[in-house]
């Protein structure tokens, strides 16, 4: 990558995303944990939630040790992840896949500051672990320790 492309893709906005995931610290008490890796690059995430009654997520914690277009895309997940329920983050993991890939932008608030990585395929797998690590959570029974 050359230091014009790195410029373009490591934008202020995007660096500054990954300070915001200190306000999601992962709680080994949460009662639905899920991972996901990156084949692509060896990024990790893990993550955990508390879901309300109605389904949705009503508190999450993460633990990413990605690249900062990882980190920066955990950190848009994490804005918009409370409230949100299983379906809802399934469908916009699948749309934000479909947008890498040169469909039309997903509905995810804030992706856009991704915007710059689509261009780099190595980076795809890190930006959509925090969708992947949650469906895979979400999809299993609450863990009763």
């Amino acid at each position: 990558m050359t230091q014009g492309a790195a410029a373009r893709l490591y934008t202020p906005e995007l660096l500054g995303l990954a300070v915001e995931l200190a306000d999601y610290p992962l709680d080994a008490g949460f009662p639905w944990q899920g991972e996901a890796v990156s084949r692509t690059c060896g990024s990790t995430l893990a993550i955990g939630f508390d879901r309300a009654a109605d389904g949705t997520v009503a508190r999450l914690g993460m633990r990413v040790s990605a690249c900062a277009v990882g980190q920066a895309a955990a950190a848009i997940f994490a804005r918009e992840g409370v409230g949100s329920d299983e379906t809802a983050i399934v469908e916009a993991g699948r749309a934000i896949e479909a947008w890498l890939a040169g469909g039309a932008p997903p509905a995810w608030p804030g992706i856009e500051l991704l915007g710059p990585a689509r261009a780099h395929a190595a980076r795809h797998g890190a930006i959509l672990l925090p969708w992947r690590a949650a469906a895979n959570a979400l999809s299993k029974p609450a863990r009763r320790d």
